[in-house]
């Protein structure tokens, strides 16, 4: 992993272009979920992108080398209760298993704790999808519980 990822502030724009290249991972379904391949409807990305533009989030773009290869967000954001939580997309498999995920998340983890002053974070992930839970483990999250579906974690500002 010798390269570096940053992340900057997305835009509706650059929300638009990510979905326009983004291609679904069979590990993100869940077990009773049939595996689709994703399709471009700038409709839908545009509903989804106003569902991202509000003072509860913080969405960012996962940049390498001046390319966008995925999404990083806080969501749920509490001021008040100090807590938020965090979801990420990487664009495709070409990206996967390379660090960048890992690097980014870090990179989220210190911008909620010290610019946001949050003092938990927390995550998800399917059962399913053991990659992502390994990352989440490795940046620092506890596991904390889990349903039918999901594993649920927690990271503290140390």
């Amino acid at each position: 992993m010798g390269e570096s990822i940053s992340l900057t502030a997305m835009t509706q724009e650059m929300c638009h272009a990510f979905y326009r290249q983004f291609k679904n991972d069979p590990a993100v379904f869940a077990p009773d979920q049939a595996f689709e391949d994703y399709v471009y409807s700038p409709e839908k990305v545009e509903a989804y992108w106003r569902e991202q533009d509000v003072p509860t989030r913080r969405v960012f773009a996962i940049m390498l080398d001046g390319r966008m290869i995925g999404e990083i967000k806080l969501k749920y954001i509490d001021f008040d209760k100090r807590t938020c939580s965090m979801g990420v997309h990487l664009l495709d498999d070409s990206v996967k298993g390379k660090g960048y995920g890992t690097q980014a998340e870090k990179l989220i983890l210190a911008y909620a704790f010290e610019t946001l002053g949050m003092d938990a974070v927390h995550a998800d992930a399917l059962h399913g999808n053991t990659r992502s839970q390994h990352v989440l483990e490795k940046v620092g999250f506890q596991y904390v519980h889990s349903d039918e579906r999901f594993r649920y974690y927690c990271c503290k500002k140390a």
